[in-house]
Parts: C-alpha cells; sequence; structure tokens
C-alpha cells in the first residue's frame, strides 16, 4: 500500500505526521510527505524525502505575527494555499491508495480535492478535540471573528462557525474544484474533517466525549520516536547542578522576544533555578552563564526527563512530551489550540496555565511558583504513567485495513 501524508502547518503539525510515516513504513506501507519546505532536514533524519508545499512557513508566520508582510485578505491567501498545496501534491499522489491529511483548512482542501480527483480514500487528523464539532465545547475563534460572548450555547458557535469558515474559504476551494472539475461543496468543514476524522490526542491528556454528531476515532497521540543524543555542552549544563526549567517557544515566533527572554530568565532565576533557554523561532537569546546554556532544536523526549519544569507555547506535540515526560509545565498560549491545552494542564494538575500570551517577569514568577510545588511535581508523575504512547502505530493500522471517512 502506498500513502500520501500532507501537513501544512508547524513542526506541531509536521512532526506526529512523521511518527505516522515511520509506523506505516514499519507495517509495510511505502509513504510519500508533503510538508512545507522548513521541515526538509526534519523528514531527512527520518528517511523521507520531502515533496515541498509553497514558500517558507516560518517566514509566513513571522510576517503574520509581526504585520511585515505583502497585503493579502484571508481569501487571498486561502486561494493561493489551496492552488499551492494542490499543485504540489498531485504528482506527488500519483500512484497512491490513500492521502491523509492535517494542518491548515485550505491546505487540507486541496489534499481532498487530490483524493476526489484520484479517486481514492481520504482522511482527515486532528490533534485536539476543540477542532471537531461538538456541542461538549466551543469553536476557536478565527481572525476577524471573534466568538460572541453573549452566546453560551455550543451547537449555535458551530453553526457559526461553520458559516465563518465558508465565508472564509468557500469561495478559494469551491474556485479551485471547479477549476480542475471537481463539483463545488455546499460547505468546507465537513469537506476537511469528513464524518470519521482520526483524533491523535491521548484519551487522558485531552478526552473526546461521543456525541453522534462525528464518528471520530481517537487513536492517542502521534509521536516521532527521537533516538538522538543530546549535544555535548547540553549533557555538561544538565549534569553540572540541579535540574534546570526549560523555556522554549517551539516554532512560534513572539513579539519582543527581547523583553521576553529577559523576563523568563529572570524569573526562573528568581526561583533559585537554572535557566535553559531555547531559541527555536521567536528566536529567543540571552548571554549565557554558569547558570543559563542557549540551545536550538534538541531531543525534547530525552531532555523533558531532566528538567525540573517546561515553560512553552502550549503547541499539541510539546504538551505531550513534557506530559508523558511526567514534568510540570507552565504554558503561555499564543493562539490556536494553545489556550484549549493550557485549560488541560490546569484542569489534570499538571502545570499551570498562564493568563494571556504576554508574559511579564511577575506572572512568570508566580505561575513558575504554583508550578514548581512537590504536589504539582507528584501529580505530573503520576499522570504520565497513564499516558498511551502508541498513537501513530494505531493510527497505521486503521488506515492499512483501509480506515474509510
Amino acid at each position: 500500500m502506498r500513502v500520501l501524508l500532507l501537513a501544512y502547518g508547524s513542526r506541531g503539525d509536521v512532526e506526529p505526521m512523521v511518527g505516522l510515516a515511520l509506523a506505516l513504513r514499519s507495517a509495510g506501507a511505502e509513504v510519500r510527505f508533503c510538508a512545507p519546505p522548513d521541515f526538509a532536514e526534519l523528514l531527512a533524519d527520518s528517511g523521507l524525502p520531502l515533496v515541498p508545499l509553497g514558500r517558507s512557513l516560518r517566514e509566513m508566520a513571522r510576517e503574520a505575527v509581526l504585520g511585515t508582510g505583502p497585503a493579502m485578505t484571508m481569501q487571498e491567501r486561502a486561494a493561493r494555499v489551496t492552488a499551492d498545496t494542490y499543485a504540489a501534491a498531485l504528482p506527488a499522489a500519483e500512484g497512491c491508495d490513500a492521502v491523509v491529511a492535517t494542518g491548515l483548512m485550505p491546505a487540507a482542501a486541496a489534499a481532498r480535492a487530490v483524493a476526489d480527483r484520484l479517486g481514492v480514500p481520504y482522511s482527515f487528523v486532528a490533534y485536539f478535540p476543540s477542532y471537531l464539532p461538538s456541542p461538549d465545547h466551543p469553536p476557536l475563534p478565527w481572525p476577524g471573528h471573534p466568538l460572541p460572548p453573549e452566546e453560551t450555547d455550543n451547537r449555535v458557535l458551530w453553526e457559526r462557525n461553520e458559516q465563518v469558515l465558508d465565508e472564509l474559504f468557500g469561495g478559494a476551494v469551491n474556485a479551485h474544484r471547479e477549476s480542475v472539475g471537481l463539483p463545488p461543496v455546499e460547505h468546507v468543514r465537513p469537506l476537511v474533517l469528513t464524518d470519521r476524522p482520526l483524533l491523535a490526542a491521548d484519551a487522558v491528556l485531552s478526552p473526546w466525549r461521543p456525541t453522534g454528531e462525528l464518528d471520530v476515532v481517537q487513536t492517542g497521540a502521534f509521536a516521532r520516536p527521537d533516538a538522538r543524543p543530546l549535544p555535548a555542552a547540553l549533557e555538561a549544563f544538565l549534569t553540572a547542578g540541579e535540574a534546570p526549567v526549560y523555556v522554549g517557544f517551539g516554532s512560534m515566533p513572539v513579539r519582543d522576544a527581547e523583553a521576553v527572554a529577559r523576563d523568563a530568565v529572570a524569573a526562573v532565576r528568581a526561583q533559585g533555578r537554572r535557566v535553559l533557554l531555547s531559541r527555536g523561532w521567536a528566536g529567543l537569546a540571552a548571554e549565557e552563564a554558569a547558570d543559563l546554556h542557549v540551545v536550538d532544536e534538541v531531543n525534547q523526549q530525552e531532555l523533558f526527563g531532566r528538567v525540573a519544569a517546561v515553560v512553552h507555547h502550549g503547541g499539541a506535540g510539546t504538551t505531550t512530551t513534557a506530559a508523558r515526560a511526567g514534568v510540570p509545565q507552565v504554558l503561555v498560549p499564543q493562539l490556536a489550540d494553545q489556550p484549549y491545552w493550557a485549560r488541560r494542564v490546569a484542569e489534570l494538575g499538571i502545570g499551570v496555565a498562564h493568563d494571556g500570551p504576554v508574559p511579564s517577569f511577575d506572572s512568570l514568577s508566580a505561575a513558575l511558583a504554583a508550578a514548581l510545588t512537590p504536589e504539582t511535581a507528584a501529580r505530573a508523575k503520576e499522570l504520565a504513567a497513564t499516558l498511551r504512547t502508541d498513537g501513530a502505530a494505531t493510527a497505521a493500522r486503521l488506515l492499512l485495513a483501509g480506515h474509510r471517512a
């Protein structure tokens, strides 16, 4: 069996699909992989040639956060992403028996168009429940379309969400479908999500309650097995003293990164802890010292079990990796699913949700003081033992058995 995997998004969107790719390959499938060009090295490390989609996502993210990019409406961006993704994915999908997608909705809609054009099954992967319609939770707000604070009925909010998605993406998606000989659709959301999406999230950390509206298949979170050793300088820092606090925002640009780094370092030191600062896409930086070490991308699966706490942006992958390591967390959510993960970590008692996306010395100091208590550390260790690690293998078995959306 030959499968095309398509992930259009940040590292948090791409790396779990690498885990799925490796599980599929271990089960005997041939895998082709489409993702933004930023992740060529990640794919190469796993022996997966990359079919690049569009331009650098890192540059696009910086432009969006810092307001430096070309003036384009959401509809114009959707049209470009849909067309570029389809153009790259269609030849890659030739001869494939299935298409599996995740990430930005216009890109996933293009993946669906590729599957429809070739007449092969299409599946969508979600990494958190609140991306999927349910009366149990509200939808994510979209830029320029905040959720009305006076509305508390989640069913009404999801109806509005469908209208917003059609307004933002429907024109671009249908214009493209018609241009390649496919019929238009009434609504974009069910086209992309399908009636039977895969939910790649741990059922303890992120449960889904069946509602009868979608036949969601919760597989457990996907993880890319990472056996890389830690860099020698990092290893030396870790063994030179007590466990440090890790601070990093992954592939998430932040405004005023210099101030964020300065306040974060000061807040960690105020707790009497050493600091491990990850540059990431935010470009966090500080002068190295006996109690401070700066790292680039490293094996978090190995690292997180050796730190006192993890301060991060709240992406699904980082949250799950820290939870599996049994380490307390402080989440400083920026956008999208990150407030959801911050809320879950706080509800489970394994960490603290920072109030808002802009940390200060005072706010981080208070959050760290709460996260570094023995009670939080004990709860984090206790919960870690209950989390599954076979999500990618479970999904691979389903797909190879003919999972149908």
